[in-house]
């Protein structure tokens, strides 16, 4: 039974239930977080929203059910996120769809809306990003375009909250249609005159007598059909779904010419809408395209990316070092307090040493990478919704495409830097299985920002002032090895035509503060809730294996439970530079969080504040005296890189997969990827020392 014929078993008679649909980057979650307060996460690059989101809205007495669709560029269903969203408008689960479309970008998104309107449900267009229009200098004839295309126009802008009413004003009446606006062209109407009054984009004579045709078969054989028109479209363009769904004894298929016909048609008719309702729009172009040309590159585009995040990185580490010392001498304050308190109430050593030195050293260690925790994703969010992020992907897309994974693999890629766990969902977006299965196996290879305090604290104790070209050389190794491993994966199995990359280059827009804020702050939020959580339990597990032996509480952390696991592993260890029996433990800590690693190494070395000069000192010296140097460090930040994931990334691998298999293989290639590079690392650099 096709969608459009399925009925919800329950429903609020007094109930509006509105899509929200769009483009990737037209501002569509951001209305709908206008209206219902949702915090979504709002990125300028497409495949964020990969499942459906809904919230409540109160309105003239109306209750509003609003549905946040997954951005798309047709109903034509290739992908995960097209199939939802033309599976929930084309069900009786919505009753007005709003066609949220950039109104600084009209050309790219009424290819979406032309299909919406042949549906022939209630369609509102709500004409976003307005502001930036007017801030170009553009003008849009509203009254033309509700004339040529029949349905309401609603200007509004998401980001500064104007226009909500009037949109859902408009959604109210005209849930039924009976206000439907004339339908007005100016151009030479033909043998089709009464069709024109009727439909927006009537197609040239040969095809309009196809489609009536098509239409009249359809409705003798289905005689319940809502919109036999849309479906005869559909079938001459050789949709799959329609095709299984309503077989007709003739086929009806119009051969690639014809097909490419349609497509041509409905851009000329965009032209000419845009022709008559855009002023000033070519003068006004110019700078996006200009900026475009040097950045998306051939030759530049990729040279140009990794000096911005060098950048970047250079800003973490100077900016960041700075504000991280106040964090320090609050750490070392309120540590001091702590001990003095326990010790005035005559606390025995063994919980003021599992207080202090296990979870204050734990924790603490970690909260004090915070500002560089924050510095590094405030640049990396404006990057985002100043639009230049979609412009990497689209320059990744032909290396992409050289390795044997689809342009859009580039975009969880790129997710991966923040966190693993929604990168590794992203692949969601993928049409092919194959394709989401290579991209989940190579994104743990991205850094995420787990790791980097681990790459701060060792690049400032061994490399001083090339401290922030030791740390950025981990995201650039980590990248290359994703592409690496995934042209081995790739020639290794079946080959098969990677799909091309299809993404909208939004305008360069002035970050929203709003936006920047929800992203930095919901970073924020994951990295102290696993300060809270996670790493507030390892290091007290920690602390127990450290202090406790076979024969009870030592006094030897050598003689502990975590020194007998960690010494059988050593000789394995060894050709890596990393046999050390601490450095062991706190990288199997770090199987938990990454960041667990300094706080393990903070509680194995009994160093109360590890981030701070002092406290690197002492590490630094402890390690060189065990004879540790700069080449074992640049080998154990390698390993952080490469090695297995934290158990919330491997939980999240394996429920994306649905192979326990798959998950265990991703796991074992990492370990030894991990343990092979480290051990070249290190032995090519103590060649040259």
């Amino acid at each position: 039974m096709d969608n459009s014929e399925k009925r919800p078993e329950t429903r609020n008679s007094n109930e509006l239930r509105i899509a929200f649909i769009g483009n990737p980057n037209c501002g569509k979650t951001t209305l709908f977080n206008a209206y219902t307060g949702a915090n979504l996460k709002v990125a300028n690059w497409p495949g964020v929203t990969v499942e459906k989101k809904e919230g409540s809205y109160k309105f003239q007495g109306h209750d509003f059910k609003l549905i946040d669709l997954p951005g798309i560029y047709s109903l034509t269903s290739y992908t995960m996120e097209e199939r939802v969203s033309r599976m929930c408008i084309l069900s009786d689960e919505v009753d007005v769809i709003i066609d949220v479309t950039d109104a600084s970008a009209l050309e790219r998104n009424m290819y979406l809306t032309m299909q919406l309107i042949e549906l022939g449900k209630p369609v509102v267009m709500a004409l976003n990003m307005m502001d930036i229009v007017e801030e170009r200098g553009m003008e849009i004839d509203l009254h033309r375009m509700q004339e040529m295309l029949g349905i309401p126009v609603i200007p509004v802008s998401a980001r500064k909250k104007t226009g909500l009413e009037s949109l859902m004003h408009a959604a109210l009446h005209h849930k039924d249609m009976s206000a439907r606006h004339r339908i007005e062209h100016h151009h030479k109407v033909g043998e089709n005159a009464e069709l024109h009054q009727e439909y927006a984009l009537v197609y040239s004579d040969k095809i309009e007598a196809e489609i009536a045709r098509l239409s009249a078969e359809l409705k003798a054989e289905y005689p319940n059909m809502q919109n036999p028109r849309w479906h005869a479209i559909k079938y001459l363009e050789g949709d799959a779904d329609v095709m299984k769904d309503h077989p007709l004894p003739s086929e009806g298929k119009l051969n690639d010419s014809r097909e490419s016909a349609m497509i041509n048609e409905k851009y000329d008719f965009i032209e000419e809408v845009i022709g008559e309702v855009l002023v000033n729009k070519d003068e006004k172009s110019a700078l996006t395209d200009k900026v475009d040309r040097l950045l998306t590159h051939r030759i530049w585009g990729i040279p140009i990316f990794l000096c911005i995040m060098a950048a970047v990185f250079a800003l973490t580490f100077t900016l960041g070092d700075w504000l991280k010392g106040y964090f320090e001498m609050a750490l070392e304050s309120f540590s001091g307090a702590v001990s003095n308190l326990f010790a005035a109430i005559h606390a025995g050593d063994l919980i003021t040493s599992l207080i202090v030195d296990g979870i204050i050293a734990g924790v603490g260690g970690i909260l004090t990478f915070l500002p560089n925790i924050v510095i590094l994703f405030f640049a990396l969010a404006i990057l985002e919704d100043s639009g230049y992020m979609s412009r990497v992907a689209y320059v990744m897309d032909g290396l992409m495409g050289s390795i044997g994974l689809s342009g859009r693999a580039f975009i969880p890629m790129l997710l991966g830097f923040g966190c693993t766990v929604p990168a590794v969902m992203a692949s969601r977006a993928l049409e092919d299985k194959r394709d989401r299965l290579k991209t989940i196996f190579v994104t743990p290879f991205m850094s995420c920002s787990a790791r980097l305090p681990v790459y701060v604290l060792l690049s400032q104790m061994f490399f001083g002032k090339w401290a922030g070209i030791a740390a950025f050389s981990m995201y650039l190794i980590g990248l290359i090895m994703a592409i690496v491993v995934a042209k081995i994966v790739s020639k290794c199995t079946k080959k098969y035509e990677a799909h091309t990359l299809l993404i909208e280059l939004p305008e360069y827009k002035t970050p929203n503060a709003h936006t920047i804020f929800i992203y930095v702050w919901d970073k924020i939020k994951d990295y102290l809730t696993k300060a809270g959580t996670t790493i507030f339990l390892a290091s007290i597990l920690l602390w127990f294996l450290l202090n406790f032996g076979m024969t009870g509480l030592v006094e030897d952390m050598s003689q502990s439970f975590a020194a007998m696991i960690a010494k059988f592993i050593e000789p394995i260890m060894r050709p890596t530079g990393l046999g050390y029996w601490q450095i062991i433990v706190a990288l199997i800590s770090g199987i938990a969080a990454k960041e667990v690693v300094v706080s393990s190494m903070s509680v194995l070395f009994g160093i109360g504040n590890i981030a701070s000069a002092e406290g690197m000192a002492a590490l630094s010296g402890a390690l060189g005296a065990a004879g540790f140097g700069a080449a074992n460090a640049y080998a154990m930040m390698i390993f952080v890189l490469l090695y297995i994931p934290c158990a919330a990334t491997i939980a999240t691998i394996r429920r994306e997969s649905g192979s326990t298999k798959f998950t265990l293989g991703t796991v074992a290639m990492q370990l030894g990827t991990a343990w092979i590079m480290s051990a070249v690392v290190y032995n090519v650099i103590m060649l040259f020392i």
